[in-house]
């Protein structure tokens, strides 16, 4: 028969406690996985949205200043945006006077290249 004072005792036995060690060293390894593809992610996405901000903005200004049937084809984005580069391409259309300007915007993410592009037209005009 137990006494009163066994009745009393409260807490945790060992095999209790490296059950609960072995699950948590079990599941930690997987979520840490998890936390770090997740942080990846984002940063993947942050620089695919700068790199989309600055193709948009160059392909913007090219366009208002009618520097894409004269200038250069391509640059960079100064020290501030170090890392990224633009190229811009022209190529005639379906109708005349119109060509096609397609900005591109390069960089390196976890060792590879990445590239964002985007396209618009524009009128050529009689000289």
């Amino acid at each position: 028969m137990r006494s009163s004072t066994d009745r009393h005792r409260r807490g945790f036995t060992l095999v209790e406690v490296l059950a609960s060690l072995a699950l948590v060293g079990a599941i930690l390894p997987v979520a840490m996985a998890g936390i770090s593809l997740a942080m990846g992610l984002g940063e993947t996405a942050r620089q695919r949205t700068e790199a989309a901000m600055l193709g948009r903005s160059k392909l913007a200004e090219v366009m208002a200043t009618g520097d894409w049937q004269s200038a250069e084809t391509k640059g960079d984005f100064g020290d501030e945006w170090a890392g990224y580069s633009w190229q811009l391409t022209i190529s005639e259309w379906e109708e005349p006077q119109v060509s096609e300007v397609t900005l591109t915007v390069d960089w390196t993410a976890r060792g590879q290249e990445r590239t964002v592009s985007m396209t618009t037209l524009g009128y050529v005009g009689s000289e």
